[in-house]
């Protein structure tokens, strides 16, 4: 990420936005106080601050090792994992709920970003759900991403890809600024 875009990520700005995008994200989504939840790319760990009061226990899987130590000593309630969300050190089945929110695009390829669903497909249990979230194209997301990468998720051609992914029944839903996603492992 470049510094404009970490700076933003960590901002009561950002904050404020995630409780708009959240609920709406994960609106059919069951979670609950028995949940094994494991989120994927938790970046700074504001989505698993919100995320931590609502479900039973919090994986968060995070690449940058700074930002995984940050959270791992911030939050001594939630098992933090520093790795790359292609390939988590778990095993499989271990999950009621893979999360992934607004990271997708940070991937530097389609390619990644199909073998980011891929291994949420392994980390799931049967019936489990994949959901989340992220952005759509905007003047502002694109200034954010200049000498960053942006990969962006093309809301018509996501179906597919979690099918392809190994999950089943995917639905995709978009609105201005972000798209939704869920599908369940069989």
């Amino acid at each position: 990420m470049n510094v404009v875009h970490r700076r933003y990520c960590r901002s009561a700005r950002w904050r404020h936005h995630l409780d708009d995008l959240l609920p709406w994200a994960l609106e059919d989504v069951s979670l609950g106080p028995d949940s094994r939840v494991i989120e994927l790319g938790s970046g700074p760990g504001q989505t698993t601050d919100w995320l931590r009061g609502r479900v039973g226990h919090l994986t968060a899987v995070e690449r940058d090792e700074h930002d995984a130590a940050d959270l791992a000593a911030r939050r001594a309630d939630v098992q933090v994992v520093h790795a790359d969300a292609r390939d988590v050190p778990l095993p499989s089945g271990s999950f009621d709920a893979v999360l992934c929110f607004t990271m997708l695009h940070h991937l530097p390829s389609v390619a990644a970003q199909d073998q980011l669903m891929v291994e949420a497909a392994r980390l799931l249990e049967a019936g489990g759900v994949f959901a989340g979230s992220d952005s759509r194209w905007g003047p502002l997301f694109a200034l954010a991403h200049v000498r960053d990468t942006m990969t962006l998720v093309v809301p018509g051609q996501l179906p597919a890809r979690l099918v392809a992914a190994g999950l089943q029944d995917p639905v995709v839903e978009w609105r201005r600024d972000a798209l939704r996603f869920r599908a369940v492992r069989p």
